[in-house]
């Protein structure tokens, strides 16, 4: 077993000690001296609590033994709620609330991002606190803990996270401007040992888009406008966080590289997550260049893809004509050009909100405005919320990011609209990965090494000499 959890008691009896402190709810025995989690709670030893088999057969016999409803709940990316703060809401606070995390995990709802910011002490604590919780339901699915990116010194909610606790270090941006794929690699290297130290399995990163416009909002996550030089930088990173190019790992955490495909290309530095810069567009063959920007990180075998919120316009593939709506939505870019075109098979994880309505004050951005007024379901938005989730299913989406209702889903089902053999496919896909991630065998972190290890002073030394390899001086003089 990976980790640092180990029984306490006899076999069947509650209680694994971590590191001096106990948790509870980790039934366990013994098969030929070997030690296993008893994640069904029936006592005996069932192929997809066997370590000593691949992640892909453990994936197989799980998935048989799910109900629709849970195979439907692994589908959903929900958000861990938060018990304290004025944004506590939309996740942000120093607690988890778990009392409500307790009505999520239980209906099968097993990835969802943090946005806790605490030291990386109480941070491990809480996010051990959610796997207790989920080592006491049905088959105790452990829960796959994403976030935004935290290690650079300016966060804007919805896109990063402050960095308290974790070191800091330059921008992407920043990083770009040194252009060294080496000090990216590392970057990602420390990246992957802090979050796993603090409980954290998935970077909602890198950002793949290429900036084409100095008034674009989100041209600070990008590596710059070079699609050479971002397609080396995004697969620097990609290996660095994942812990090399083979794929997933027990000490890997999942890299989600975004946003497929062309999202930086929107006109006027307009974005898309507005209705008015819903729209990008690809003068003379640009297209080709916003492909190229992932090509490293397929080739290292990155495990998630995020695709854009935008409609590409006026974009004919293969001589065929791509369909106008969101890129989360459409068939020809997902299933044609990812998965076909360049053999993606890892996790498509639709970005935030695509499934929600563009009401009046969406569209128009007119007050007053809320967050029931956040919406992104472009060139979608006259179906209904089975027939968008349905059409997304269709297109190659896995899982939706945000969402943790599966009543739509389930009511597509109904209706006919997708079948329970896609759920039961894009479900193991979940799975995979969570067995991948050594997540069934040792959910659990070291608090004591958690506090040592993250923010240590060598990390912290690296960051900052980042940082200063990242200042650009401009000169400006008269032009001759």
């Amino acid at each position: 077993m990976t980790g640092g959890c180990m029984p306490t008691g006899a076999a069947g009896v509650y209680g694994y000690s971590c590191f001096g402190e106990t948790v509870q709810n980790m039934e366990s025995f013994q098969v030929d001296g070997e030690q296993f989690r008893d994640l069904d709670h029936d006592g005996q030893l069932s192929p997809f609590e066997d370590w000593r088999l691949p992640p892909a057969a453990r994936a197989d016999d799980l998935i048989r033994r799910l109900s629709i409803e849970e195979q439907v709940g692994l589908l959903l990316h929900g958000s861990l709620p938060a018990s304290d703060g004025p944004l506590a809401g939309l996740g942000v606070g120093r607690s988890y609330d778990l009392e409500a995390a307790d009505t999520l995990i239980p209906r099968g709802i097993t990835c969802m991002i943090s946005r806790l910011t605490s030291s990386p002490r109480q941070f491990a604590a809480q996010n051990n606190a959610i796997q207790q919780l989920a080592a006491k339901t049905r088959f105790g699915i452990p829960v796959t803990i994403s976030t935004d990116p935290r290690h650079h010194v300016g966060a804007t909610l919805g896109a990063g996270v402050d960095a308290t606790g974790f070191s800091e270090w330059p921008g992407t941006l920043g990083l770009a401007a040194v252009g060294d794929p080496g000090l990216v690699r590392r970057f990602g290297d420390v990246v992957r040992q802090e979050y796993r130290a603090t409980g954290l399995h998935m970077s909602l990163a890198p950002q793949a888009d290429l900036a084409t416009s100095p008034r674009w909002s989100r041209i600070d996550g990008t590596f710059g406008e070079d699609p050479a030089a971002v397609r080396r930088l995004v697969g620097a990173y990609v290996e660095g966080v994942q812990g090399g190019r083979s794929g997933l790992g027990a000490d890997s955490v999942a890299a989600v590289v975004k946003h497929w495909v062309g999202y930086g290309a929107s006109p006027e530095g307009f974005d898309g997550h507005n209705y008015y810069g819903r729209f990008s567009s690809f003068p003379g063959g640009a297209f080709r260049d916003h492909v190229e920007a992932f090509l490293d990180a397929f080739a290292g075998n990155v495990a998630g893809v995020m695709p854009t919120y935008n409609i590409l316009k006026v974009l004919v593939l293969n001589g065929v004509p791509v369909e106008e709506v969101g890129v989360g939505h459409c068939q020809e870019l997902v299933s044609g050009l990812l998965r076909d075109g360049h053999g993606f098979a890892g996790l498509v994880l639709s970005d935030w909100a695509i499934l929600r309505d563009a009401n009046a004050s969406c569209r128009t951005g007119m007050p007053p405005m809320g967050p029931q007024d956040i919406g992104m379901p472009w060139g979608v938005e006259d179906l209904d919320a089975a027939e968008r989730r349905a059409k997304a299913i269709r297109a190659g989406v896995d899982q939706f990011g945000g969402e943790d209702d599966p009543r739509p889903i389930l009511d597509a089902l109904a209706r006919g609209l997708i079948d329970t053999g896609r759920v039961a496919e894009l479900a193991r896909r979940v799975l995979l990965q969570k067995f991948e991630l050594g997540l069934f065998d040792d959910p659990f972190v070291d608090q004591d090494a958690a506090e040592t290890l993250v923010g240590q002073t060598a990390f912290v030394d690296e960051g900052r000499s980042a940082r200063r390899r990242s200042v650009v001086v401009l000169e400006c003089g008269q032009a001759a």
